[in-house]
């Protein structure tokens, strides 16, 4: 009896021992503060400049009213975690150092940071806004980083950078300026939900990172969208890439994905570019005002497409090959706008079958100074031809069951206003060398 009666004191030892305690912006005091707490307690920090760096290395919380800014001075990152069950809320974070080598960011979650919380805060100008190196089973909500422009954009930080952190969760964030908005390097089990990501390279540069999900997010004016790669088992549903200008989104070694629901448009570049890429169903997806609608290359193969709408693409699809690729699943295919479709039945799927591309397709793609023949009457007679007597078409893509209406995707007014807002990207289909470099 005497033991249960310990070991239940033991228990309510923690929480009935854990304070909370305001923090004044003195120098000084809330690094006193954070040497002097005890697990468990919370420190509110009062308005006005809060000296930096500091290291939590036991469970915090630490909150800020109205004001409350952590300066690092320019040195290291500002909060760095190595404890599990810390909270960082309401916080103004500024001023880490600038080194890619240390990953200088405005919070980092080390190994042993497993389960903290990071949210509602601002993180103006840091290298890297939040780094999660090793902690397992983090959260990152509803915060807003701002990175630098003080450097060509692929030598600043990300946004929210991520390494071998399984169970993160980052959902709900606005993110702008800096390199790429989310850069993941080997990690598995993550979620990156209902993010906004603004002004940077890539929205989301995933690489190595398995049995994940991207959903919910929206990019607007980035160089590329959304970049995954290396990477297997993925849920990449309900985006949108909004003038985005290389890519919207790019499947890059990616395998048995399901890629649903995305809206791409109004880009220079290629709306959704699928390299090396097996066994993926896309579907429902719809692109639209692209140089290319998509492009296939690398031998990418058994992907099912279906539900798909290509709009007002200057291009439909780029797809050279000499072998027929079915783009339809179980009587369903794709709508095409420059598709003269008829529906005698009424079934909703067009009566003939949909060829995007021909041969003289085929060959300004391969020898694009063959350009200056295409009003030749030669070409013309090619075409005609290939229209009237489709067995001298070339290998490609054949959609057997055109679908009569698009799929419609719906763009929230505060989206619209961002989109409508990015300047015009200068004209001309970008290279896949300048979107990578350095990458």
């Amino acid at each position: 009896m005497l033991l249960r009666l310990a070991l239940a004191l033991c228990l309510l030892a923690g929480p009935l021992s854990a304070a909370e305690r305001l923090v004044p912006a003195e120098a000084g005091a809330l690094k006193t503060a954070v040497a002097g707490a005890d697990p468990g307690d919370v420190l509110i920090l009062a308005p006005g400049r809060h000296d930096g760096p500091l290291m939590l290395d036991r469970p915090l919380s630490l909150r800020g009213r109205a004001g409350a800014v952590i300066d690092g001075g320019g040195r290291g990152s500002v909060i760095t975690v190595t404890a599990p069950d810390v909270t960082l809320a309401g916080l103004e974070i500024v001023g880490s150092g600038s080194s890619h080598e240390e990953i200088d960011s405005g919070i980092r979650l080390l190994k042993g940071g497993d389960r903290a919380l990071v949210e509602g805060n601002r993180l103006l100008g840091n290298l890297v806004g939040v780094d999660i190196h090793g902690a397992a089973d983090a959260t990152v909500r509803g915060n807003v980083i701002v990175g630098r422009e003080d450097a060509h954009m692929p030598a600043r930080g990300n946004g929210v950078y991520v390494w071998m952190a399984p169970g993160l969760v980052v959902e709900g964030n606005d993110i702008s300026l800096g390199r790429d908005g989310i850069f993941v390097n080997v990690s598995e089990r993550n979620i990156f939900r209902n993010n906004t990501m603004r002004n940077l390279r890539f929205a989301i540069h995933y690489m190595y990172a398995h049995h994940s999900e991207v959903t919910g997010n929206v990019s607007i004016g980035n160089h590329l969208g959304y970049a995954l790669m290396y990477s297997h088992h993925l849920t990449v549903t309900d985006n949108l890439s909004l003038r985005d200008r290389d890519h919207g989104v790019m499947l890059n070694y990616v395998n048995n994905a399901e890629v649903a629901r995305n809206l791409v448009r109004g880009g220079t570049g290629k709306c959704t570019f699928i390299y090396n890429a097996h066994r993926n169903v896309i579907h429902d997806n719809r692109f639209e005002g692209c140089a290319i609608g998509i492009h296939f290359t690398a031998g990418s193969e058994k992907n099912t497409l279906t539900g798909n709408a290509f709009i007002g693409n200057r291009t439909q699809v780029k797809h050279v090959s000499s072998r027929s690729v079915e783009w339809s699943h179980a009587g369903r295919g794709n709508f095409w706008s420059d598709h003269p479709v008829f529906d005698l039945n009424g079934d909703g799927i067009a009566d003939a079958t949909f060829r995007p591309n021909d041969l003289m397709d085929h060959i300004l793609w391969s020898q694009p100074a063959a350009a200056l023949l295409v009003g030749s009457p030669a070409v013309q007679l090619i075409r005609w031809s290939q229209a009237s007597f489709p067995a001298t078409l070339p290998g490609g893509v054949r959609d057997s069951h055109p679908l009569m209406t698009a799929i419609d995707i719906p763009v929230p007014d505060a989206a619209a206003r961002l989109e409508a807002a990015v300047p015009p990207w200068p004209q001309g289909e970008t290279s896949d060398a300048d979107t990578l470099a350095g990458h």
